[in-house]
């Protein structure tokens, strides 16, 4: 399964989880590690849009594909398991118990959610603490101009 994550030109060259770490997201708490990725190159840069006007959006961004190998462990949540509230901003701390319930019990490799951005989509949170995690390679780097007319 390819999957798709934008990042900053400068953090490109290898998925950790620690950028996550440092302040937390929808699905994780601070200090806990997760690589967020997309199920598709318009979800992923969707996902970056709500977090940036064009006065904040910083420098030259990348989009990764990522292979997952069919034969990593992966969950599902759907809406129906979630809170009403998970959709909420900021992040609630009911849905960062989710992935960090997911990191800890480290039963599976990913973590596929659906996202709050765009309905119908989904993307897929890596736990880079799972044995599994070295056979999921970035298999290409491309430079991804954005089109500044989003972030008006």
């Amino acid at each position: 399964m390819l999957v798709f994550r934008l990042t900053r030109e400068k953090y490109a060259g290898s998925l950790s989880g620690k950028g996550a770490a440092l302040k937390g997201a929808r699905w994780n708490s601070t200090g806990v590690e997760l690589v967020y990725s997309s199920g598709n190159r318009s979800l992923a840069m969707a996902e970056l849009a709500v977090h940036f006007s064009l006065a904040t959006l910083p420098g030259s961004f990348v989009m990764l594909e990522i292979l997952i190998p069919e034969d990593i462990t992966m969950i599902e949540l759907t809406v129906e398991e979630l809170p009403e509230e998970w959709k909420d901003f900021p992040f609630p701390s009911s849905t960062q118990k989710f992935g960090d319930r997911f990191v800890a019990e480290n039963k599976y490799c990913v973590l596929k959610v659906p996202s709050a951005v765009t309905q119908g989509d989904h993307n897929y949170l890596i736990n880079p603490r799972h044995p599994d995690f070295s056979q999921i390679k970035i298999i290409r780097k491309e430079k991804f101009p954005l089109d500044k007319r989003i972030f008006k």
